[in-house]
């Protein structure tokens, strides 16, 4: 079965071994890549996609989405994770193509109409331009066929405070409004993408089955290294945003749990994402709340050779 996705973006070290992972697989279809800030300013993270689309020989709309939180101030970005250009400070030819005319949130509303009931939404970035396109098209949530995400902290500590992970936390206001719509939404927060590392060894294997796009990431992700290794015995990193993808081609890989789900938007714990499981609670206010699927295991072997046998295509 094939499926067809709008990858919704904003690159970004992990960002690259997913889109890459993404065109490489069969089962696939990229319509399009929507970019959003977040990792770097919307301009980069449209300028980072054009560049990976070109260096992986494929010509799919790119355009360029929300720059700003939904509410509040512009992002601080993670430069000191991904490198000043999103790619770990390697340089890289400036793209040849340019970029769709439409808003990311109007490309998403337009594809969910051109191709109804088909259409899975991977949000790998912080989530404006799915709560804008929302605001385009209330009808939305009809018209695609599910949402994934890289997002949230559901029973583990955030990455950027001690509750919130980084994408949501960016844009609280906006990913309230998406976990809330009603739509099949599967979240892969760190609960899941932390427990599996990626050390040299698989790297320099990546680079061996892909010269191209495996040595680019192996390149790149030399800085996201040394970031992740601060603080560890261990060299290794985390590429958080490629579960989410080999969700929809192997699904069998991965424990998910459900429950209401909410997204904290109060000053002190904003970008909360807290999950109750089936009954763990009585109150009106959280049962009320929408109920998302949550992935929280993965095996780990299955996992990575799935990396591999893609990047071999």
């Amino acid at each position: 079965m094939t499926h067809k996705i709008i990858l919704d973006t904003d690159p970004g070290i992990d960002d690259a071994m997913a889109i890459f992972f993404a065109f490489q697989h069969p089962e696939i279809e990229v319509l399009g890549l929507t970019t959003v800030y977040g990792n770097v300013p919307v301009t980069m993270s449209a300028h980072n996609a054009l560049v990976l689309c070109e260096m992986a020989g494929e010509n799919v709309p790119v355009t360029k989405g929300v720059g700003m939180p939904w509410v509040g101030k512009e992002s601080g970005y993670a430069h000191f994770v991904h490198g000043d250009n999103g790619f770990g400070n390697v340089p890289v030819n400036s793209p040849k193509g340019e970029l769709d005319p439409r808003s990311s949130a109007q490309f998403i509303v337009d594809m969910a109409r051109k191709y109804p009931g088909e259409v899975t939404l991977v949000a790998i970035g912080p989530l404006g331009n799915l709560a804008l396109a929302l605001r385009l098209e209330p009808e939305l949530p009809k018209l695609v066929k599910q949402v994934v995400i890289m997002g949230g902290a559901a029973f583990v500590p955030g990455n950027v405070t001690p509750v919130a992970e980084a994408n949501i936390w960016n844009d609280a206001y906006a990913a309230e409004i998406v976990f809330a719509a009603d739509w099949k939404l599967t979240m892969f927060g760190l609960d899941v993408t932390l427990s599996t590392s990626f050390n040299q060894e698989f790297l320099d294997k990546l680079e061996s089955l892909n010269p191209t796009l495996g040595g680019f990431v192996n390149q790149t992700s030399q800085f996201y290294i040394d970031f992740y290794s601060a603080n560890r015995e261990d060299r290794v990193c985390f590429f958080h945003d490629t579960m989410p993808l080999a969700y929809l081609v192997q699904p069998e890989l991965f424990k998910i749990v459900s429950g209401n789900a909410r997204v904290s938007t109060d000053p002190l714990n904003i970008g909360q994402t807290t999950v109750a499981p089936p009954g763990t609670t009585a109150s009106p206010e959280w049962l009320n709340a929408k109920s998302i699927e949550v992935a929280v295991g993965v095996d780990e072997a299955k996992l990575k050779a799935l990396y591999c046998e893609t990047y071999a295509q």
